[in-house]
Formats: structure tokens, C-alpha cells, sequence
């Protein structure tokens, strides 16, 4: 735990965004590991509601990826904040990376992988992307997308049968959680005003009080957005 500071009554973490950035990454590179080593053939038959559910998660990691490649073309993201900009382009990476681990799996279970983007996000995506105007737009649509996927992994942990897409969906729910995690702090400093604030390492005397905690509203993640198995299956 890096140095922590004071303001006023709150405890604010000196290195928040760092953290939350090495964190997700930590998490990724751990969830991948994990996934290569419980990827392999099924043993027996898997279920077709399995399947349905990797091939749900593939729909929203592809929708990601496109969303987030999107707003790295943004000129007010390409010449923007430098650490937002970063965050973005390690994201794509990781939720590429997604995509390919929950395909994989769909196709060793006996199914198909699912290329397309998830169509349901992909709407409100295209209902949101002519009211784009700045940063926080962009961070607030992203947040949407992270929360209902970790979200719905976290609810397929215990809802798929196999063990092994159980370790699968339970190594990467906690990478998207971290994703919506930082968004969220930056969406706190540049609602307080405070975009210059968005920096590794950062100003920790002129944070905002909630900057601490604004990342984890919630002690245990919540299920009740998340996706239907059936919402990005492969007709």
C-alpha cells in the first residue's frame, strides 16, 4: 500500500489512480494465466446454456473493444490526457484478450464463437455516440459497458456448470470490476473540475474527499444488469 494523505476527515490513497491501473493489469495477466491453464477439452458434454453464456461474454468484449477504439480516435482523447489515453489503449488490449479466452472456450465446448458485438449495447451505443462532447462522456459510456460485464460474469461464476468456465468467468470478472474502477475515478475528477488531477503520480493534497473510495461504491458486486445468457448467442 503506497503512502496515504489526509484531507479533512477522509483518507485518500496517494498513488489511486497507479494502483488502480497496476491492479488491473496484475488481474489481467492473472486471469489469463488462469484461463490457459483451465481451457482445454471438455470433459463430457457441455451444456448448450454453457455455451450461450461464452458467447454472451465474447458479444460484450467485442462491443468493448470496438467502443473503446472508437474514443482513442477522438481528438479530445488522441490529444488529451496522456494517462486516460493509456488506460484506453491497455483496455482494448485486455478486452481483446477477453474476447479471444471466451471464444476459445465456446469452440472447445462443441459451439461457435461469437464475432459479432453484442446487439442489445450496441444500440445504446449508437443512441449515446451523437451525444458525445468530451472525456466524460466518453467515461460515463464506458462504465456502462464494464459494469454489465462484470456484472454478468460474475452471475455466470455460479451459474454456468462447467468448472472450468467457472474459473474462466470467475478470472476475468474481477479485471472488468478494476476497469470500472478507475473510470470511475476519473469520472469523479473531472466532475469536480479537476482534470489536470488525472495523472500518474498525481497532485494528493488537491484530490477531492471522495477520490478514496468513489472507485468500489458497492462491498459485493451486483447482478441485477446482468446479461441473459441468450443475449449474444450465436443464432
Amino acid at each position: 500500500m503506497k503512502e496515504w494523505g489526509v484531507m479533512g476527515t477522509s483518507r485518500i490513497d496517494t498513488g489511486l489512480l497507479g494502483q488502480l491501473t497496476e491492479q488491473s493489469q496484475d488481474l489481467h495477466s492473472s486471469a489469463m494465466r488462469m484461463t490457459g491453464a483451465a481451457l482445454g477439452p471438455a470433459e463430457g458434454r457441455v451444456a448448450r446454456e454453457d455455451i450461450m453464456a461464452l458467447q454472451t461474454a465474447a458479444s460484450l468484449e467485442n462491443l468493448a473493444v470496438g467502443v473503446y477504439r472508437q474514443a482513442a480516435g477522438l481528438p479530445f482523447i488522441k490529444n488529451g490526457n496522456k494517462t486516460v489515453a493509456a488506460f484506453i489503449a491497455t483496455t482494448i488490449s485486455q478486452h481483446a484478450a477477453h474476447a479471444r479466452a471466451f471464444n476459445a472456450a465456446a469452440t472447445q465446448s462443441g459451439g461457435k464463437a461469437q464475432t459479432a458485438p453484442n446487439a442489445k449495447y450496441a444500440a445504446v451505443v449508437k443512441q449515446a455516440l451523437p451525444r458525445i462532447k468530451g472525456p466524460a462522456d466518453v467515461v460515463a459510456l464506458a462504465i456502462t459497458l464494464e459494469d454489465v460485464a462484470a456484472q454478468t460474469y460474475t452471475k455466470n461464476t455460479g451459474g454456468v456448470r462447467d468448472v472450468r468456465l467457472r474459473s474462466l468467468f470467475a478470472s476475468i470478472a474481477p479485471v472488468e470490476a478494476q476497469h470500472r474502477a478507475v473510470l470511475l475515478a476519473v469520472q469523479a475528477l473531472l466532475g469536480a473540475g479537476k482534470p489536470q488531477l488525472i495523472a500518474i503520480p498525481t497532485d494528493a493534497a488537491a484530490l477531492p474527499a471522495a477520490a478514496g473510495s468513489v472507485g468500489f461504491p458497492e462491498g459485493f458486486y451486483p447482478v441485477k444488469n446482468a446479461s441473459p445468457i441468450s443475449e449474444g448467442a450465436v443464432k
